[in-house]
């Protein structure tokens, strides 16, 4: 471990090993056992592949940096039911000052999962800040979320998916994979049917 000017051991170098098409669905498992907030592109696809489009997901566009405060207002507004966050490590980075707020109010019905693969894909695949040092999960620990994980290899997955289930504490798990590609799947980008879907779903009382 290298260690900094400042004299403090500089944290070591994040490892994208994970596949994303498979370690999203073996991390989330049963989507039907949430109301699911999808970040921008590469999440978005994820969700949309795992859940076959299916109307307890709400997925993102041209929204970056909203899903971490939807699904804090969801959890908020329907206490009785489990809310999931899926972002991108850099639709995060827009906001990242909404892990202090969710930390500060800590509904015990939400878990956020970052999708870290330390690119910014839907620009080109350029290098985002968490591939050059900088940690998510240590900043959503110092802003105060109390459960956290960072996920890096299959060993972890079975832990990060009883965690965003046991509804103790806002959950955050940092899911690092491959920059590769995400699924190929076309998703509706009606915004108005989207809408009206999950809206469906939240009232729902399945």
């Amino acid at each position: 471990m290298s260690t900094s000017t400042s004299g403090i051991a500089a944290a070591p170098a994040p490892r994208y090993l994970l596949d994303r098409t498979t370690a999203v669905p073996a991390l989330v498992g049963r989507h039907q056992d949430f109301l699911i907030v999808a970040g921008l592109a590469g999440t978005a696809k994820d969700v949309a592949a795992l859940t076959r489009d299916g109307a307890n997901a709400y997925c993102l566009a041209g929204a970056m940096g909203a899903a971490a405060m939807m699904g804090l207002g969801l959890a908020l507004a329907q206490p009785e039911r489990k809310v999931l966050v899926l972002t991108g490590d850099g639709e995060l980075l827009m906001n990242v000052g909404s892990l202090a707020t969710i930390a500060v109010l800590n509904p015990a019905n939400l878990s956020i999962v970052c999708v870290d693969n330390g690119h910014y894909g839907e620009t080109g695949y350029q290098k985002s800040h968490t591939s050059l040092g900088v940690d998510l999960e240590r900043i959503a620990a110092g802003a105060g979320i109390r459960v956290t994980r960072s996920i890096e290899n299959e060993d972890g997955l079975a832990d990060g998916q009883r965690l965003i289930r046991a509804g103790n504490a806002t959950c955050f798990v940092l899911l690092r994979v491959k920059p590769t590609d995400g699924p190929k799947l076309k998703r509706i980008m009606d915004p108005s049917l989207c809408r009206d879907r999950f809206r469906a779903a939240l009232l729902s009382n399945n």
